[in-house]
């Protein structure tokens, strides 16, 4: 939360250690954010920015230079930072997304070589790991290493950055994650994003031409599906999405607030001086935060359960994974859900003159407009439907 509305926590005691850089980041992406989404493109300023800050490492083990930071509050600068700049903040969670990714499924050699570089080569990463795109496969190269060839969309931070986690086909039914730097010949990271949302988040598509692909880049042993501890990698990329809704709701609900304080003109029948004054805007206004505060202490609870489960290690079993998955789908529907009411009707509260594009208000519902497609929370709250009839987990390989 934010010293700007009623009842928020001080930024020390949301962000701990790092509350000076976080609020310095959030600050400095906040002041151009409007003007970059309605711009599109790469920000990249705003990802030397997110270098410069030094918490690019936080999700990376001590053994390995990082500060090991608890996912609570990693996860709660993510809300930080999409109250500012939504783009940058899904940049930055993938950025951690990808590290536990080398974290679950990587040897102690994989994980001495990439987290080490993350740190010591301040590495940026990106993405091409879309489940639901099956365009690229991994062939035998017959000298025990793989051929990649195909396509992956939806590549989250791929353009400017130095390496990538990628997902690829193998054989009728198998896959592999593995590590390829962004760099590297066969690899085109394509200038494709034209969404209407999350702009700046460089999510277009990346091709593969004869990628050669060393053994020792394929993650594991443990690999992807090796237990239930390597499965909640996909309840990161959940989380991160949640605290993106939360972070865009209250950085609308921050910005109605402060129009209705410092700019609006009341309506005549409101017979009051000051649009703040107006009953009925601040009637609307407490309902806002009221749904607000409920989803971010359902999300609040979600992350402390899953610092438990990663706390938990190797002793995880599938029945509190599952258990786990269906508490933060019920977060991140509720969250998805509320921020999409917020985000519209902020502007019930600030009126017409608002919705002047210099002001940029509507990029908060565009950016969880977008998001919440990402897969649908109608099967998140099917999933969770389905689990109180027949007592059913979601499946730990797809998205649950």
């Amino acid at each position: 939360m934010t010293a700007g509305l009623p009842g928020a926590r001080r930024d020390e005691d949301a962000y701990g250690p790092y509350a000076q850089a976080v609020e310095a980041t959030a600050r400095a992406l906040a002041a151009t954010a409007a003007g970059r989404d309605r711009a599109g493109g790469s920000a990249t300023a705003e990802r030397q920015l997110l270098r410069d800050s030094g918490l690019l490492t936080l999700a990376v083990p001590r053994a390995h230079g990082g500060q090991e930071a608890p996912w609570p509050l990693i996860l709660r600068i993510v809300r930080r930072f999409a109250q500012a700049d939504s783009s940058l903040a899904h940049l930055f969670g993938f950025q951690h997304l990808q590290v536990a990714s080398i974290v679950l499924y990587g040897s102690p050699g994989q994980q001495a070589r990439y987290l080490g570089a993350t740190v010591e080569q301040g590495w940026f990463w990106g993405n091409a790991v879309n489940s639901r795109d099956t365009r690229l496969r991994a062939a035998d190269d017959g000298r025990g290493g793989y051929v990649l060839d195909g396509a992956k969309g939806f590549c989250s931070g791929a353009r400017g950055s130095d390496a990538l986690i990628v997902s690829a086909s193998v054989g009728q039914d198998g896959r592999l994650f593995a590590v390829v730097p962004t760099s590297r010949q066969g690899v085109t990271v394509h200038d494709d994003w034209d969404n209407m949302g999350q702009r700046q988040t460089d999510s277009g598509t990346v091709s593969f031409e004869r990628v050669a692909l060393a053994a020792g880049e394929v993650l594991g042993p443990p690999g992807p599906d090796s237990s239930p501890r390597a499965t909640l990698r996909n309840l990161i990329g959940q989380l991160v999405l949640t605290e993106i809704y939360l972070g865009n709701a209250l950085g609308a609900l921050r910005a109605a607030v402060d129009y209705v304080r410092e700019r609006a003109r009341p309506w005549p029948m409101a017979g009051v001086a000051q649009a703040r004054d107006d009953g009925l805007l601040q009637m609307r206004a407490g309902e806002l935060w009221v749904q607000w505060q409920g989803a971010a202490a359902l999300a609040d609870a979600a992350l402390q359960s899953y610092q438990r489960a990663w706390d938990a290690g190797a002793a995880l079993t599938a029945d509190a994974r599952g258990a786990l998955s269906l508490e933060i789908a019920a977060a991140r529907v509720h969250a998805g859900r509320s921020a999409l009411h917020i985000t519209a009707q902020v502007f019930e509260l600030m009126g017409a003159s608002a919705t002047a594009r210099r002001h940029g208000f509507d990029r908060y519902w565009r950016n969880v407009r977008v998001h919440t497609l990402h897969d649908p929370l109608d099967y998140r709250q099917q999933a969770i439907g389905r689990w109180l009839f027949t007592g059913e987990l979601p499946d730990p390989r797809g998205y649950g």
